[in-house]
């Protein structure tokens, strides 16, 4: 009798652990989940925390990725202490409505919780944008600049076109000036030689 009684507690202890076993664990972090926008935006929702949730959206759309995170309480919500999985995929099935994940969507609200405490909504922190293709356009910008520059420099370098003096103009010059020297030597005292080649160069023109 008493060997009965034993087995008998043991296999109710058995099937008490057996059941704690099968029990779901309800998380209230769930798995990442991704969705398109309106306008076909590849995006993936991660959620963190446990009390106080932060829930960031990361978006790629042509040629720029943007995001935005939210923080909210959301476990002041009965029915999403009940199925948080739930509560995401309403919030995810929301934002595939909008041509943008992160525009007019200051708050994020759920039909299981919209009688919930102001503190279970989902408010936007933070947000930003990046352009994919920035770093492209400023190379191109740079090899513009600089083929632009060097033109530039060519135009600039060219030397100008200076007029030729004839030589023919200063040699009669001087031709002039040794000849009237060499009357005044001939023709006028020595004191005098420096007025004389003077007025004879007048004379000869």
């Amino acid at each position: 009798m008493k060997s009965f009684a034993l087995l008998f507690l043991v296999a109710i202890c058995g099937m008490g652990g057996l059941g704690l076993k099968l029990k779901p664990k309800k998380r209230s972090n769930g798995e990442d989940i991704n969705f398109r926008t309106k306008t076909k935006d590849v995006c993936t929702m991660s959620m963190s925390g446990d009390e106080e949730m932060r829930l960031r959206i990361e978006c790629r759309s042509q040629g720029m990725s943007y995001w935005c995170e939210f923080t909210g309480k959301p476990s002041v919500c009965r029915a999403f202490r009940n199925n948080p999985k739930i509560y995401w995929n309403q919030i995810a099935a929301e934002l595939r409505k909008l041509p943008h994940a992160c525009e007019s969507t200051q708050v994020l609200k759920t039909t299981m919780c919209q009688k919930a405490p102001a503190d279970a909504l989902m408010k936007q922190t933070a947000a930003g944008m990046e352009l994919e293709d920035l770093v492209s356009q400023d190379k191109s910008v740079q090899k513009t600049s600089g083929e632009a520059g060097r033109s530039s420099v060519k135009k600039i370098g060219k030397p100008p076109i200076l007029p030729l003096i004839k030589p023919t103009q200063h040699g009669q010059g001087s031709e002039n000036e040794t000849e009237a020297m060499r009357l005044a030597r001939e023709h006028c005292w020595e004191s005098l030689h420096g007025f004389c080649s003077y007025i004879i160069g007048i004379f000869r023109g």
